[in-house]
């Protein structure tokens, strides 16, 4: 098994592609070793690393989010030798399926051409980077987006926000008039 690397627009984040599938469906994102609580064991074994602040499983590769005080050069052979050896024994990535992110029978037709929007055109673009953009809600004009993975303290994630999704998505439904991300 060969893992290839790739670094992200956020420094405290790699990505990992162990060429084979991680997640069949959506994504799962823990941002602290706490949230695991069971659910992935990938992550429970990447999280008993030291340094490892933060990962994020993508379809087809695997977010690492270090502490400031950690170095990659260090780091990633340990993330390496843990991927290596989680995949080649065929352990299960997740305890049980992740949620997938689905319509609501709530949402409104302008809340399904933004969901539409986001799936087709912004989150593969996002997963190149090793990060996701989720859907939260939609109120008064204003899209608010959760960032998942590598997205999630990005110096570049405002101009992302501005620049790029929120342009497209005026551009498309000029019922939208602001992107704004939302802590979690």
């Amino acid at each position: 098994m060969f893992i290839q690397t790739e670094a992200t627009p956020n420094p405290a984040t790699i990505k990992f592609i162990p060429g084979e599938p991680v997640l069949p469906h959506g994504t799962a994102d823990f941002p602290t070793s706490d949230s695991v609580a069971g659910a992935s064991p990938l992550a429970e074994r990447l999280f008993k690393l030291s340094g490892v602040k933060g990962v994020f499983l993508g379809s087809d590769f695997v977010s690492v989010t270090k502490d400031e005080e950690r170095d990659w050069l260090l780091l990633k052979p340990l993330i390496l030798g843990a991927l290596f050896e989680h995949f080649s024994t065929g352990q299960a990535v997740m305890s049980d399926a992740p949620p997938k992110a689905a319509a609501s029978e709530d949402d409104s037709e302008l809340v399904l051409r933004i969901k539409d929007i986001l799936d087709e055109q912004v989150r593969p673009a996002v997963a190149r980077d090793g990060g996701d953009i989720i859907f939260d809600s939609f109120d008064d004009g204003i899209v608010y987006l959760r960032l998942r993975g590598a997205c999630a303290g990005c110096p570049s994630s405002t101009v992302t926000l501005k620049s790029g999704i929120e342009s497209m998505l005026k551009h498309f439904i000029p019922e939208v008039e602001e992107v704004r991300a939302v802590e979690d």
